[in-house]
């Protein structure tokens, strides 16, 4: 409703400014200022002062004046305040609102696009557990994929996997060449990479602090595995895939628990061992930025803004990471319309270089869009289950989240007021939920590209601007709709004109903007406005919920307002699903 109440007022708008023989470039169409009692305004009359040459509230008053809202479903009025121009809605943008929001459980959701989107993010390095710092990637791009998905796009789900680098080949042969009883600790945790994570650690060890004889011929080992990738030696893969998949398939288990999932693991030497590596390389060589320095062949990129050369092949022909990424992102463009990566801020060099490259092999790079983000900290001395020689895992975040989330849980049972006894299987579910759903909430709420800290007093507060907050209200809408079934109240067909109070409008208001919200949050790749609006939803709600009851009400009232409840209901849980956060049915 609310965009398309938009598209009226941008039309009559239009209309308007082209009948008094004015620009209708730029409409400064927008939500207005809280002082502002109208649904969207325009400030358009700011603009325009200079080309008129008198005040803007002149200006916003003859726009007004010949403003016409005949025809329109929901632009119901004009009026102005100072400068600005501002509309308003018919009691049709209500009801519609009632309507479609209560009846759809997908409500929300775009029309398909048509346009197939590949979201790439986490992408790891196969060599060990996920470590709490590297906790935004999967949580963000998660969260991307989420909404590109529920703005109408087809999304594929990528992890870029490094299985051909030297960190792999150090790792396959320390797993070939150490024994258990070389090994100086146990797994923190009874999982694969946990395992053989040690295996990697005590050949980086090795490698530091061995004699220097041994350390030449550890190195003459790592190098035949590297040369036996490249010439892609099916032998010498077999040994790196042994470990490879080990590892990620344990990383695979923990960034299941947030749920991140993934519909492919793309692994870069398909594209050496396909020769679109080798063949992207002889075309760079060929561009005019190519040149041969330093017993390399690089690119001069100055003309896109680095100073920095972007290295692609070795004197001895051998290709880089990069290079291999190259290759991989022509193949995004070859199968995608769009190509989304989501990157810590330490890549910002790297993607950038990586763009430059790719137009200068002739891609359209306005097909590549990058979400860059900093990183999560953890508060000084707050006492997790670190361990010795792995830092914080997000495993250990994980199970510290839904253990504090138990303790709050069964602190307010004795609060609880909804008839539905709960099992251990319950308090345990719940505790998951609110848990994980807490970290991911607290992470995804933020702007990405600023640093934040977790503190667990505010993303497990029940009472503040957190996932747990919002998910109350969820469970508060279930269980509303719950009473009313038992009470026999039937909200199918209501009279949405009862619903009058200032409390049910806003609430009314705030849902009707949910559509838009998702759009341009998917334009933008912007999915923490989601989760503002989450909060905001579930504030208006809470107002609504003190001031209008829902089965003490007379039932014309009441069914309606039960509509309404359900309507909250449908758009609480497609915000909290965009985030990536579960909506309890209780709590």
């Amino acid at each position: 409703m609310f965009r398309q109440f938009r598209e009226e007022v941008e039309t009559a708008l239009s209309a308007a400014l082209s009948s008094l023989d004015l620009p209708t470039d730029d409409l400064g169409v927008e939500e207005p200022p809280e002082d502002v009692p109208a649904t969207l305004a325009s400030s358009v009359a700011f603009r325009l002062a200079g080309v008129v040459g008198a005040p803007p509230p002149k200006i916003a008053a003859d726009i007004a004046e010949e403003l016409s809202v005949e025809g329109y479903d929901y632009l119901a009025a004009v009026d102005t305040q100072g400068p600005y121009v501002n509309f308003h809605v018919s009691d049709a943008y209500y009801d519609d609102t009632l309507e479609s929001a209560a009846a759809d459980e997908e409500y929300g959701r775009l029309p398909a696009t048509g346009d197939s989107v590949v979201v790439e993010h986490t992408s790891a390095n196969p060599t060990g557990p996920v470590h709490v710092g590297r906790t935004r990637n999967p949580v963000i791009g998660d969260a991307v994929a989420n909404l590109l998905d529920f703005a109408g796009n087809d999304v594929d789900r990528h992890y870029y996997v490094n299985d051909a680098g030297r960190q792999m080949a150090v790792f396959t042969w320390a797993y070939e060449t150490f024994d258990e009883d070389d090994l100086d600790s146990e797994p923190a945790r009874e999982r694969v990479e946990y395992d053989l994570v040690r295996y990697y650690r005590k050949g980086n060890a090795f490698l530091e602090e061995a004699d220097p004889e041994d350390v030449e011929q550890a190195e003459a080992e790592i190098t035949e595995i590297l040369q036996g990738i490249e010439e892609g030696d099916e032998e010498t893969y077999a040994r790196v895939e042994t470990v490879v998949d080990q590892v990620l398939g344990g990383m695979r288990e923990c960034l299941e628990r947030l749920p991140a999932e993934f519909d492919e693991f793309v692994k870069e030497t398909r594209f050496m061992f396909d020769g679109s590596t080798r063949d992207l390389a002889e075309r760079l060589k060929e561009t005019d930025h190519a040149v041969y320095e330093e017993d390399a062949w690089q690119l001069e990129l100055e003309d896109y803004g680095f100073e920095k050369n972007l290295v692609f092949l070795r004197s001895d022909d051998t290709s880089l990471y990069t290079t291999r990424d190259l290759a991989h992102h022509e193949w995004k463009f070859d199968n995608y319309d769009r190509a989304v990566t989501v990157l810590g801020e330490d890549h910002k060099l790297q993607s950038g270089q990586l763009r430059a490259a790719l137009d200068i092999l002739g891609n359209d790079v306005d097909k590549l869009e990058n979400v860059i983000y900093s990183w999560v900290n953890l508060p000084g001395g707050e006492t997790m289950s670190t361990r010795k020689g792995t830092g914080v895992m997000l495993d250990d975040l994980l199970d510290e989240a839904i253990d504090r989330a138990r303790d709050e849980v069964e602190t307010r049972l004795e609060g609880r007021t909804r008839d539905d006894d709960l099992d251990d299987a319950d308090i345990d579910r719940i505790a998951r939920q609110v848990g994980i759903g807490a970290v991911r909430y607290d992470i995804v709420s933020k702007q990405p590209t600023k640093t934040i800290t977790f503190e667990w007093d505010q993303a497990l507060n029940f009472e503040a601007q957190s996932a747990p907050y919002i998910q109350y209200v969820h469970a508060r809408c279930c269980g509303i709709a719950d009473e009313a079934a038992a009470a026999g109240l039937d909200a199918s067909e209501v009279d949405p004109a009862v619903l009058t109070t200032d409390a049910e409008r806003d609430l009314l208001a705030t849902i009707a903007r949910f559509p838009a919200v998702v759009e341009t949050a998917a334009d933008d790749l912007e999915p923490h406005t989601v989760a503002t609006f989450a909060r905001e939803l579930a504030e208006v709600f809470n107002t609504f919920y003190r001031e209008c009851p829902v089965l003490d009400a007379d039932e014309e009232v009441g069914a309606a307002r039960l509509a309404l409840v359900e309507a909250s209901r449908n758009a609480v849980a497609n915000a909290l699903s965009i985030v990536g956060v579960e909506a309890p049915e209780s709590m």
